[in-house]
């Protein structure tokens, strides 16, 4: 059965995408614990992170770093945290979090709430600092 995030990636459910190559997919998080959190998912579904082979895993982390990166350029922040919990989706995710203090990455955290039009901006951000980067 195909996850929530298979579903995102073949457009049957909205997003908020950041950015996008042939293997992998980057969305804002609809519930952040920070503005421009975002997911970055392999398009190929598998469940636990650890599973991927060793060249999906590398390519993924490099693609991540140039969501990172973007992120950086986008919103104000001292680093980008990054974390993988893995437990809500059965599909790997990587949470790129912008952040000032290490206490911006705790997920009991109150989520923020943005609008749709307030994602989209952030989104379009994001994806025109992604897209300059080489």
């Amino acid at each position: 059965m195909a996850t929530i995030f298979s579903k995102i990636v073949a457009g049957e459910i909205p997003c908020h995408k950041v950015a996008e190559n042939d293997a992998f997919f980057a969305f804002l998080d609809i519930s952040p614990i920070a503005e421009g959190h975002t997911l970055v998912i392999p398009k190929q579904e598998a469940d636990y992170l650890f599973d991927l082979d060793d060249a999906t895993l590398g390519s993924m982390m490099v693609f991540t770093r140039k969501v990172a990166r973007a992120l950086e350029a986008s919103i104000p922040c001292k680093r980008i945290g990054l974390t993988v919990i893995g437990l809500e989706v059965p599909h790997v995710h990587i949470h790129l979090v912008p952040i000032r203090k290490e206490s911006d990455m705790f997920f009991g955290n109150p989520r923020l709430k943005q609008t749709p039009e307030e994602l989209a901006a952030i989104a379009t951000k994001i994806h025109g600092k992604f897209v300059e980067l080489p």
